[in-house]
């Protein structure tokens, strides 16, 4: 298949980036009480970006009693028809600063400027204006006769691989609920939450509503186990989120967790091919596999697993690496060094194991952290490829013959986060759809997202739903 070459199309925009960054409590931008700072990376050239500030628990402290206050006093208080207005404003302004942030989440996270601008950006908007919606109409989420009560406040950690819409997931609906919040962005992506933070101080909220803490785990166990957090919110790792769990067990404190996945992505001989063999792609391959929920166990029905394959290589050699401020890349950088050395460890397992490996053929850059688009066939369900979170662009091919035998294969899993059906046959999506055990099931279709629809999990995967009327419930007194 012919490649032709492209001109590069980088993005023009450049965001002002501060060389330093404070952290956001009380609606101020203060200095640590640790007095320390850390680098944050561009992935895809190594360059430092900004300093960043480490906050250790005094910081916390000091942000969770802003956050205190703030609720006792303000925002617990004000109509939630005016609580609205302050969500418009900064959904509004996400809106207006899109193309700016696409390029910070770009820069910071390694993710391709098409992602970032056509995903990322607008989908944290659409969640602040959904959310300001529910604002003045929590009574309808409630059962008859119960008046909708704030928890308090929240502490909110998410992850590197979507830094802003994550913080959109958690920030909006708590804030519409009417809780305050302690944010704590991941340490290798904190510009576009420190972004946030300086879109909320420009939207006039009241002091404290919402504070930004950054720093890397320690801050984070910080702020879980501050006593006067009422609730915790965390996505990333099911061995972090088994550690919260463990924390808060026993208290008062609410918990939600959103942890990782090994979602199956299951598709039949009677599936549209060319659309699937798209829906895969998309699928694995997209933000670099630094999805929880992507689709990196594919099982192909017997007879067309040749076909599969073939068809699949040919896509990956037309996928485009490099410089993810370029609009024709396809694959950005991975997101750390140390995300790249996990990724190249479960390679050489799965070749060690005896599984047949596929990758894009290109070169790859100079400097920077990037892993080709890759897949393996011959895997056994055994295989750490095929049981293991690898988060990277690397997909495993397994086979079925039978739909039980497809839905026996896909649940065959610790993990319960999500899955992916195509067929032509809408009673065969159904009667699979209805007996795999994932909290998300797309059909003929995947990674399609909506604030109005519930996302999460169950078993190693986490519990508790984000979007939609669900994830009010999760910021509201029962």
């Amino acid at each position: 298949m012919a490649i032709f070459d492209y001109a590069p199309a980088p993005e023009s925009v450049r965001p002002q980036i501060r060389e330093d960054y404070g952290l956001f409590i009380d609606g101020r931008w203060n200095t640590p009480e640790s007095g320390t700072y850390f680098e944050t990376v561009n992935p895809a050239n190594e360059t430092t970006l900004a300093r960043v500030s480490y906050a250790n628990a005094a910081d916390v402290d000091k942000a969770v009693r802003a956050a205190r206050k703030a609720y006792d006093k303000y925002w617990r208080k004000l109509k939630p028809a005016d609580r609205a207005k302050y969500i418009y404003r900064i959904a509004r302004t996400i809106t207006e600063r899109s193309r700016e942030l696409a390029v910070l989440e770009t820069m910071d996270g390694g993710k391709p400027i098409k992602e970032s601008r056509d995903f990322d950006i607008p989908t944290a908007a659409a969640h602040f204006f959904y959310y300001a919606g529910w604002a003045d109409k929590l009574e309808w989420v409630m059962r008859a006769g119960r008046e909708p009560q704030s928890l308090g406040v929240c502490g909110q950690i998410v992850p590197w691989n979507f830094p802003l819409l994550m913080a959109a997931w958690k920030i909006a609906p708590a804030l519409a609920c009417g809780n305050t919040v302690v944010l704590k962005p991941a340490e290798t992506t904190p510009l576009t939450a420190l972004a946030l933070a300086q879109i909320i101080e420009e939207a006039d909220l009241p002091p404290g509503v919402v504070n930004v803490v950054t720093g890397d785990g320690t801050t984070g166990a910080a702020l879980v186990e501050h006593p006067d957090v009422d609730k915790i919110a965390f996505t990333g790792s099911t061995e972090v989120g088994k550690m919260i769990a463990r924390r808060v067990g026993g208290g008062d404190k609410r918990l939600t967790l959103e942890l990782g996945g090994k979602a199956a992505h299951i598709v039949f001989a009677d599936a549209p091919m060319d659309q699937a063999i798209e829906g895969v792609v998309n699928g694995i391959y997209f933000n670099q596999g630094h999805v929880c929920c992507a689709g990196s166990r594919l099982l192909v029905e017997e007879r067309v697993h040749d076909e599969i394959v073939v068809r699949l290589t040919e896509r990956l050699q037309t996928l485009r690496l490099g410089d993810p401020l370029d609009k024709n890349t396809d694959i950005g950088a991975i997101n750390s060094r140390a995300q790249l050395e996990k990724i190249e460890e479960l390679v050489r397992s799965g070749v060690e194991q005896g599984a047949t490996l596929v990758q894009q053929q290109c070169d790859l850059p100079a400097r920077g952290f990037f892993f080709p688009a890759s897949f393996f066939s011959n895997v056994h369900p055994s295989y750490r490829i095929a049981r293991e979170e690898i988060f990277g662009p690397v997909l495993s091919i397994l086979t079925f013959r039978t739909p039980d035998e497809a839905v026996e294969k896909a649940n065959n899993t610790p993990y319960g986060l999500s899955a992916g059906v195509w067929t032509e046959k809408g009673s065969k999506n159904m009667w699979v759809a209805q007996r795999l055990r994932a909290g998300v099931v797309w059909c003929n279709t995947f990674n399609q997202f909506d604030p109005s629809s519930p996302f999460g999990g169950y078993r190693e995967s986490g519990y508790g739903r984000e979007g939609g009327v669900h994830g009010l419930f999760e910021y509201l007194a029962h």
